[in-house]
């Protein structure tokens, strides 16, 4: 039996992907044609052995709810295994207050509730594998009040500039948490993932709105710094994280590369989804496939090439697909060139002959979309 139940949080107030967040919160986003990007961290968990997991919405939940359901196709433990879907009360006339305390606060009977001694958070808009049974072994046997999970990279200054950073002592200790404001290029990237007992989670979050009420779980973290035992545990492996339009693009265009692909998928650490019954896909004599995903249930006439295709697309004779992420149900038309561009899920690309955009501007397509 897990000693730790799981959260898996939404994003902050000042994470959001142009177009797309309209529709749904960024753990519902279809990622690499055949998963969402909720799934990671819940596989995580559940292959960590954790089976009581709370997921919190803050807003747009319809399909992240849908996809989630009971939770069964996580692996949970069928008898004792829960997942709990969470929502606060969102604050539209004044953002501020939309923190993850206040969703935790709003809850907060569920938490009290949890039958385990430790609590795991991680977010629902970062992509990577972790064990947090060995995540949370560590913390216990280092003594640390809360241990936090941060991923080293040197390409600061350009990305990851939504993300808080980690300023480490050479025993990595935590020695505060702030933004990147990309003033350099190499840093421990916070991944938004802490371990820590459940009473001090509660502590935690009694102290934040004593202190302000719009302090988020990071702050009143980096405000105990000071008083408390917080060290760092640095992470291996692939590493994304959703914060905005380029960083979606390019977190599916990284993992067509295989290399990459096999530093976040595991033989026995599986990512576990909810799987549809459809066809397999089926290429025509006129198609040509290169270096791409795709996923089942296409009809490919046209050529593809370096790209994502969701479930159940379509791209016609003649059509060009390069460098682009085709969301679930989308259609590509005869003799249509579509280039660094991604599509949302059922748009229909049909009377123009051409969409174009750049790798550092990639263009988008809105869902449900003719064009």
């Amino acid at each position: 039996m897990s000693r730790a139940f799981g959260i898996v949080n939404f994003a902050g107030n000042h994470i959001g992907v142009d177009g797309m967040t309209v529709y749904r919160p960024i753990g519902a986003f279809s990622f690499l044609g055949r998963y969402r990007v909720i799934d990671f961290p819940i596989s995580n968990m559940t292959n960590s052995g954790i089976d009581h997991i709370h997921v919190y919405i803050r807003r747009k939940p319809r399909s992240l709810v849908e996809h989630l359901g009971t939770g069964r196709h996580y692996n949970l433990n069928s008898k004792r295994g829960k997942l709990l879907t969470l929502f606060s009360e969102y604050n539209g006339e004044n953002d501020v207050y939309n923190t993850d305390i206040a969703a935790y606060r709003e809850n907060l009977e569920c938490i009290e509730n949890a039958p385990y001694p430790y609590v795991i958070l991680a977010p629902s808009y970062m992509v990577y594998s972790q064990n947090f049974d060995t995540l949370l072994q560590n913390h216990i046997d280092s003594g640390a009040d809360i241990t936090l999970l941060y991923h080293t990279v040197d390409t600061a200054k350009d990305e990851f500039l939504k993300c808080d950073i980690l300023n480490l002592n050479k025993q990595k200790g935590v020695l505060s948490i702030e933004p990147n404001n990309g003033n350099a290029k190499n840093r421990n990237i916070f991944m938004d993932t802490y371990v820590m007992k459940k009473e001090l989670f509660l502590e935690l979050i009694a102290k934040a709105k004593k202190l302000s009420s719009i302090y988020t779980l990071s702050q009143i973290v980096n405000f105990e710094c000071g008083e408390l035992d917080v060290r760092g545990v640095s992470h291996h492996g692939f590493f994304a994280s959703i914060t905005d339009f380029k960083s979606y693009y390019n977190a599916n265009i990284n993992l067509i590369d295989f290399k990459a692909a096999q530093n976040l998928f595991e033989k026995n650490w599986p990512i576990y989804t909810r799987t549809n019954d459809s066809c397999p896909t089926q290429y025509f004599e006129t198609a040509s496939v290169k270096n791409s995903v795709v996923s089942n249930g296409c009809l490919i006439e046209g050529t593809v090439e370096n790209s994502v295709i969701g479930r159940g697309c379509v791209v016609k004779k003649g059509a060009v697909v390069r460098n682009s992420v085709i969301l679930p149900g989308a259609s590509i038309g005869k003799d249509i060139t579509v280039e660094n561009y991604v599509v949302d899920k059922n748009s229909s690309i049909r009377h123009v002959s051409n969409l174009i955009g750049t790798p550092e501007n990639p263009g988008y397509i809105k869902r449900g979309d003719t064009i």
